[in-house]
């Protein structure tokens, strides 16, 4: 063991994001012991602290879909019904995408006379706690959506100065999630905003992941893990290549907030809605998985294709994004045109690492890692396991790996040292 031990030492990092032209040192993980790792100190995780909420959940990124990409305001119980029910017969819901979850739109435009928020009787004419009970009598977990504002973005009522009763409501209902946006704010500070939504949540007595959805205006990675479960990191994904990337490099930036209990949020996949080619669809779960995001589908998931369905559904990818140990996956190198050519990675359990080559070329292209720049001592020696083609690809590699990779397109891979050390996480 003290062989491996010393493996750690000082590593050089001078391709660390393309900026490090120095011996870097950083924080080490709370799980990484020194002694056990193979793993340098690149994954820096030094401002997160663990469990600051504390509600028992989010130990590894939620998982499940939400109406707003594909259907936004066209909402009803019909689809939330359908779409459980899809969750089951296509085996999604066994790989861990359990939360439905309600996005804007089904409330009524206005509060009752009693001041409460009410389902709009148009869409959803049996109620919540109805189609609650439907959800969870799939295993399911129902989720619904409301606005640290006056109003929500669609401008039905919001929650700010209602959360008590408000909160009530959904515990009485049986919601299990709350995604709670940041629309008609009236100018007040989103510090002052969303933590009395979660003292209100807290206060019900029942569990309800809390979802802020503060738009990364105020860099909510710095506060946030002491409020919710998860905080988006960015303005709204849409269903382009160019949108998506956007967002990969702002959720990028706040990589060392991350871990269990509170992840960063880049916003719902798109994976699916027509908007990007097979490649550049495989590249943005791979690299939402890798970062540790929430993976909630935007499809219509009662009408996958097989290619929409392949993607959600890769269980080595899945793992990846669930792995117990909660390093956030980044970008750690880049070549090329624009810097085009990328290297992302991050470590996982069992002293294993994931790396991402993400061609955001137009033209496909050789893509070569370093074990410097990911964060290995340059004389390991590790097997390659590739997440897409399902299969190891090297059984002992030492020093760097290439691979071609197609124009917006991705190669998605495991190392797992040769050696293996006593560390179980």
């Amino acid at each position: 063991m003290a062989k491996w031990s010393g493996i750690v030492a000082v590593v050089s990092l001078t391709v660390f994001l393309m900026s490090v032209t120095a011996a870097t040192v950083l924080p080490i993980h709370p799980y990484l012991k020194v002694e056990d790792t193979f793993i340098s100190q690149l994954y820096d995780t030094s401002n997160y602290g663990f469990l600051q909420i504390d509600n028992g959940l989010a130990l590894t990124p939620q998982m499940g879909w939400s109406t707003w990409n594909f259907f936004a305001c066209n909402i009803n119980e019909t689809v939330i019904k359908e779409t459980a029910d899809a969750l089951i017969s296509t085996g999604l819901a066994s790989l861990g995408y359990t939360y439905v979850n309600i996005d804007d739109c089904w409330s009524r435009s206005r509060r009752n006379s009693k001041g409460e928020m009410i389902p709009d009787p148009k869409t959803f004419p049996s109620g919540i706690k109805a189609l609650a009970d439907y959800v969870h009598s799939k295993g399911l977990k129902l989720g619904v959506y409301s606005d640290a504002g006056i109003f929500t973005c669609q401008v039905r009522p919001g929650s700010l100065f209602q959360e008590k009763n408000d909160a009530e409501h959904w515990a009485s209902w049986g919601v299990d999630y709350l995604k709670y946006d940041n629309c008609y704010n009236l100018g007040l500070p989103p510090q002052k905003r969303y933590p009395a939504m979660r003292d209100a949540l807290n206060a019900t007595g029942r569990t309800m992941f809390y979802a802020l959805c503060e738009w990364g205006i105020d860099d909510p990675a710095k506060w946030a893990g002491k409020i919710g479960n998860s905080w988006r990191t960015t303005d709204d994904i849409n269903d382009t290549w160019i949108s998506m990337t956007t967002i990969a490099d702002i959720n990028n930036k706040w990589a060392s907030y991350a871990g269990p209990g509170g992840w960063n949020d880049p916003d719902m996949l798109e994976v699916g809605n027509g908007g990007m080619n097979y490649h550049e669809y495989k590249g943005h779960f791979s690299i939402w998985a890798l970062m540790k995001a929430p993976l909630i589908i935007g499809c219509d998931v009662r009408n996958t294709t097989a290619d929409t369905l392949e993607i959600l559904s890769n269980k080595e990818v899945i793992a990846v994004n669930q792995d117990p140990l909660g390093v956030q996956g980044r970008r750690v190198y880049s070549s090329g045109p624009d810097s085009c050519q990328q290297v992302w990675a991050g470590p996982l359990s069992r002293n294993r690492l994931a790396m991402v080559l993400w061609n955001r070329c137009s033209k496909a292209a050789t893509i070569t890692a370093k074990w410097s720049a990911i964060g290995l001592e340059p004389s390991i020696s590790v097997s390659m396991r590739d997440l897409w083609k399902h299969k190891v690809v090297s059984e002992n590699t030492v020093g760097s790996f290439s691979a071609r990779v197609n124009g917006h397109g991705c190669e998605m891979y495991i190392l797992t040292p040769q050696r293996a050390t006593r560390s179980s996480i």
